[in-house]
């Protein structure tokens, strides 16, 4: 499966693409296989498999290997560092945290990590990651410069910079339980200077109304994680959200 080939499908014929999020160390494999089906069964389109800590090692591949049990659509590794890797999964966000103090996230785990996606052969997607205020745990975790809520034009700079040097996604993050999405101007400034590189935003997305407003803003792709944690109704819960941002 070419999974960046098949994200794109589906821009190209629904208009936006729904990722859920699933952190291993949330719960157990069982529970997060359970949770994959239950999106998938809402309309989610693939399913990404990380977090900032904890998620790496038996827990990770195990994880990986219940949800692969259960669902077909692809599963995309999201390495907090190069522990997050699961030679199981079918890709993995290839990204670097441009906008990190810490050269372990520009480039340092990236390295580390590059042996195990080549042997393993599961497809890299190359992605600029930003973090924007609050940043959450993995704005503290990845000692980020956070991305000011009010400056646009920042978060475009760093997105033109990464497109620049051949990322093909730009992930504008809030920080998983943010309070509030990133704002529809922040969203549209980065995608007018990426044009037809794909842009993702995630954090704070927990409605149908902030989903809309951020895939109309110009995200190609929403990210939802830590609200499918608190609802009773997984399915219920990203159907709504898939109903706001397809065509």
């Amino acid at each position: 499966m070419q999974v960046e080939a098949h994200l794109q499908k589906i821009i190209d014929q629904e208009g936006k693409v729904h990722l859920t999020l699933i952190d291993p160390a949330s719960q157990t494999p069982e529970r997060a296989a359970e949770i994959a089906l239950a999106a998938v069964k809402g309309g989610t389109d693939a399913i990404m498999i990380g977090g900032s800590t904890g998620a790496s090692g038996t827990l990770l591949d195990e994880t990986v290997i219940k949800i692969k049990e259960k669902v077909d659509v692809p599963t995309i590794l999201f390495p907090g560092s190069s522990a997050g890797l699961s030679r199981y999964a079918d890709a993995v966000f290839f990204m670097s945290l441009l906008n990190s103090r810490d050269l372990g996230y520009v480039i340092t785990n990236q390295v580390l990590g590059a042996p195990l996606v080549y042997k393993s052969q599961i497809e890299p997607i190359s992605m600029a990651y930003l973090i924007v205020e609050p940043g959450g745990t993995v704005g503290w975790v990845g000692d980020a410069k956070l991305i000011p809520r009010k400056k646009p034009e920042i978060a475009a700079v760093y997105a033109l910079a990464g497109k620049y040097l051949g990322m093909h996604y730009t992930y504008l993050e809030a920080g998983s339980g943010a309070d509030k999405p990133i704002n529809p101007e922040m969203i549209g400034a980065v995608k007018q200077v990426l044009g037809e590189n794909k842009l993702i935003v995630g954090g704070g997305i927990r409605d149908a109304e902030a989903a809309k407003l951020c895939a109309s803003a110009g995200a190609d792709m929403i990210v939802t994680g830590t609200v499918l944690e608190e609802v009773r109704d997984v399915t219920a819960k990203v159907a709504e959200l898939v109903s706001a941002i397809k065509r």
